[in-house]
């Protein structure tokens, strides 16, 4: 049962929305629905449907899309790569320091 129609409404689309605006619930007469989750500077972070489709964001420091992956398995990934350079791991209580290769 949706959300919609727990709640008897009778006049869609029926939204819900978070106190900053954002609408994190959509709902249509026929039972569709969708909803959404957004960060603190209100970037959607997921969205999902009674379909089954789900979709979710990264979002860098200055609000820039750096990575989306859906459920239809699409991966965009801009993310700054790490480099492991110099940095020490420890495997069977010996340290080693890493060294990239090229």
């Amino acid at each position: 049962m949706t959300i919609a129609q727990q709640l008897k409404i009778k006049e869609f689309p029926f939204k819900i929305r978070d106190n900053q605006g954002n609408e994190v619930y959509w709902e249509d007469s026929n039972g569709y629905w969708s909803k959404r989750e957004y960060d603190n500077q209100g970037n959607e972070v997921y969205r999902e449907d009674s379909k089954g489709y789900w979709a979710k964001w990264e979002y860098d420091d200055q609000g820039n899309e750096v990575y989306w992956e859906d459920s239809n398995g699409v991966i965009i990934d801009n993310r700054p790569q790490q480099n492991c350079e110099g940095k020490i791991i420890e495997v069977d209580g010996k340290k080693y320091k890493l060294e990239l290769l090229k």
